[in-house]
């Protein structure tokens, strides 16, 4: 079976993702150039992280949809299992919204293109004046009415445990009052953790929305502590 399964993901799964990742990415580069970021940046995207979980026989069960509103912009912040949490949020999260991802992105083929047509935030910690531009950038993208979606750990656990939480995000969401949205990742260390490039098939992440965390006055320590807790509250 583990033979099978390996020939299956080398000779048809990422064969037929890599070509499905190109076509998406030029869509995404060229629609949101011509017609803007806003639809073009999430919907084909959208559709290939799906391919990414149907291609590889992956469940991804949402919890607590209701208590988010479509309308509203939010601050989602996340634990960061796996790479497998890009494509479970991009693809079954139901909110349109921007990441906020590490600058060394944009220089993956296609998808770097991709991501800064798309008006995605590319966080750049290379100088005190990068990270002020990097916030500056995430500035202008809430004040649209934009939603971000960030992994406040920085990078994917090497052990299934959470890490720390960095301040940008928080910091974000209380200079403009937007609520701050636990999500709770279970299953994608298991699909792929960050030690292998094997994807295990037939697995399920479930993605559980906690409910909305509103800030009054609190400082920022008391909010991340609240948000890194509601998390951890979930895990398995």
């Amino acid at each position: 079976m583990k033979i099978l399964s390996f020939l299956y993901q080398w000779l048809v799964a990422i064969p037929l993702l890599v070509a499905i990742t190109i076509v998406i990415a030029l869509a995404t580069s060229i629609g949101s150039i011509i017609f803007g970021g806003k639809w073009w940046g999430y919907y084909p995207p959208h559709f290939w992280a799906k391919c990414w979980c149907w291609l590889f026989f992956i469940k991804v069960r949402v919890e607590g949809r209701e208590l988010i509103d479509p309308a509203t912009s939010y601050v989602f912040v996340a634990n960061h299992q796996s790479s497998y949490d890009i494509y479970s949020i991009y693809g079954y999260l139901g909110h349109n919204f921007k990441w906020m991802m590490k600058k060394s992105l944009e220089k993956v083929p296609f998808v770097g293109l991709a991501c800064r047509c798309a008006g995605h935030i590319m966080v750049d910690r290379s100088s005190a004046a990068a990270v002020k531009k990097t916030m500056e950038t995430a500035k202008r993208t809430l004040r649209g009415g934009m939603s971000l979606v960030v992994f406040p750990e920085g990078a994917r656990t090497w052990n299934g445990k959470m890490r720390s939480f960095k301040r940008g995000a928080f910091k974000l969401a209380m200079d403009f009052s937007l609520p701050i949205v636990p999500i709770t990742i279970n299953g994608a260390f298991e699909v792929m953790p960050r030690t292998t490039y094997t994807i295990k098939p037939f697995r399920t992440i479930t993605l559980t929305i906690h409910r909305p965390i509103v800030h009054n006055g609190e400082d920022i320590d008391t909010i991340m502590a609240q948000c890194y807790s509601t998390i951890e509250s979930r895990l398995d």
